[in-house]
């Protein structure tokens, strides 16, 4: 990579964090985005080319708005986010309710993880209707254990429980297709970006990509130190170890649906969105 494009790329960053208008800042941070990706060259090596003549960008931490207290579903968009953001080199904190996520990174990463989180929600959310919709989940069969209220031996009710086949409920279905979604998304957008620091790297002479290498090593350090020293959280998220059944069927469902997904951006990078509605 010459220096003059590194040079066009810290420009273009420069630019758009100079910026007070948001469409200027989104213009210059797509074009900074699509001119590194056509030359195969991460950010990171722009900001650290920055470094020689000024100030480096440092980490930050922004708050991401996942949707109001109470309200369904937060969990898997929750891990939707986190799928993204670790692909992203993001470190998230988790609110108890799930409503919001606290996203640790440069400001550049978690612009990204937002825009693709702002279109990948969408589509989750759209995928997992149009399943419940077709009724496909409902072949698959569950036993469940349900109590009968049976007429006793010496008069009155006594009740048993039995063991039935039951459909797999709609709620477990969509919460089942929701996260493999969300899981082969961040299996995809890993190896995506694993795939472009790998050939980044190699495309190198041997000290030049030498030096790529420390500066993604470096920038990790960075990041977990910067996550270290700011981070407030205590305990861990509760929404991992929430209890929901098991559905297979919905789970390959949402495999499929998951490497369907598109992952190219669908605005602006650095665009900013509320939290879902549907």
């Amino acid at each position: 990579m010459s220096d003059k494009d590194l040079s066009r790329i810290a420009a273009l960053l420069r630019k758009a964090e100079g910026t007070d208008n948001e469409h200027e800042a989104d213009a210059f941070l797509q074009a900074a985005q699509r001119l590194a990706t056509l030359a195969s060259v991460d950010l990171a090596v722009a900001r650290a080319h920055t470094d020689r003549r000024e100030r480096r960008p440092v980490p930050t931490q922004r708050a991401i708005v996942i949707g109001e207290s109470g309200k369904r579903g937060l969990r898997t968009y929750v891990e939707l986010f986190l799928a993204i953001g670790r692909a992203n080199n993001l470190t998230c904190d988790i609110a108890r309710d799930s409503t919001r996520v606290h996203a640790f990174g440069f400001d550049t990463d978690i612009d990204m993880a937002e825009t693709l989180y702002a279109s990948l929600v969408v589509q989750m959310v759209r995928a997992s209707d149009a399943y419940i919709k077709s009724g496909d989940y409902a072949m698959e069969k569950v036993i469940k254990r349900v109590a009968v209220t049976m007429p006793g031996r010496s008069g009155g009710w006594r009740q048993e429980y039995q063991y039935v086949e039951k459909p797999v409920h709609a709620t477990t279905a969509r919460i089942n297709f929701q996260q493999a979604f969300a899981h082969r998304v961040g299996v995809r957008l890993a190896h995506a970006r694993r795939e472009t620091e790998e050939r980044l790297i190699a495309d190198q002479p041997a000290e030049e990509g030498k030096g790529v290498a420390l500066v993604l090593r470096d920038r990790e350090v960075e990041l977990a130190d910067h996550y270290k020293a700011h981070s407030t959280a205590r305990g861990s998220w509760s929404g991992t170890r929430a209890v929901v059944g098991f559905s297979e069927r919905s789970r390959q469902a949402g495999d499929r649906a998951g490497q369907r997904a598109r992952l190219s951006a669908e605005k602006a990078i650095g665009g900013r969105r509320g939290a879902i509605d549907g």
